[in-house]
């Protein structure tokens, strides 16, 4: 077996030995879930409010879990989710947790993101805590089909831890990596993505790592941000305003 499958396969044995809870899925912070999801709130508004904000027909949840994210974020605001997550169990209780919203959600697929290849169009593509299991040739690789999927003002949303040392941190324990800010340009550069906003989440607790929100379109979408250059923007406060 060589590397790359050994990575994939102790990331999925560690994710089939987690529960499928709030506390379980956010790693023993599940107290941090309702500040992500405000953060999470104000920069999917702040999206909705560009002048050529993306449709909110249908969104894709990659690595949902049991489904936190499309149930207190994307669900509410958009008129189908689809979800995308390799673990059985978390899939036979994302319906469960999803509750009344269930109607809402679409096509459920049973995949790992390096073997996902949408099969059709989204307003918004989610991806949260999850591409820190994707060695980086697969993360561009999903990245560039992420990007074929898009609506034509469709917009690609990471979140993800980024460490500060410059340098990339490796995770035994679930077999995944911290990337730098500087990788994860050099990343979205190699899948010829371009950020129209970037916001640093606040008032998570000390001790974790910096959490980012990237919005990525395709580099030769045309973008009116304001000041006609990309929002480089350091606090939610100032993504929603």
């Amino acid at each position: 077996m060589n590397n790359k499958s050994e990575t994939y396969r102790k990331a999925s044995e560690y994710w089939a030995s987690i529960p499928a809870t709030l506390d379980g899925v956010l790693g023993g912070f599940g107290y941090i879930s309702d500040i992500d999801i405000d953060g999470s709130k104000l920069f999917l508004k702040a999206l909705q409010s560009l002048s050529n904000p993306p449709d909110t027909h249908t969104a894709l949840d990659c690595g949902a879990g049991i489904g936190r994210i499309s149930k207190l974020l994307l669900l509410p605001n958009f008129d189908t989710v689809d979800v995308v997550e390799p673990d059985e169990k978390f899939i036979e209780n994302l319906k469960i947790y999803v509750g009344d919203l269930t109607t809402k959600l679409g096509s459920v697929y049973k995949c790992c993101l390096q073997d996902f290849n949408p099969d059709k169009k989204y307003d918004v593509i989610w991806n949260q805590w999850v591409l820190g299991h994707l060695i980086e040739c697969d993360l561009v690789s999903y990245l560039i089909r992420c990007k074929n999927a898009l609506t034509e003002n469709g917009i690609i949303v990471i979140k993800e831890n980024v460490a500060s040392s410059g340098r990339i941190e490796k995770d035994d324990t679930d077999s995944s990596v911290t990337r730098p800010l500087k990788q994860f340009l050099q990343i979205f550069k190699k899948a010829k993505l371009k950020r129209i906003k970037q916001c640093k989440q606040t008032n998570f607790p000390e001790g974790i790592y910096p959490v980012y929100m990237f919005a990525l379109v395709p580099m030769d979408k045309e973008v009116i941000p304001a000041d006609e250059e990309i929002q480089k923007i350091e606090t939610i406060n100032s993504c929603a305003r």
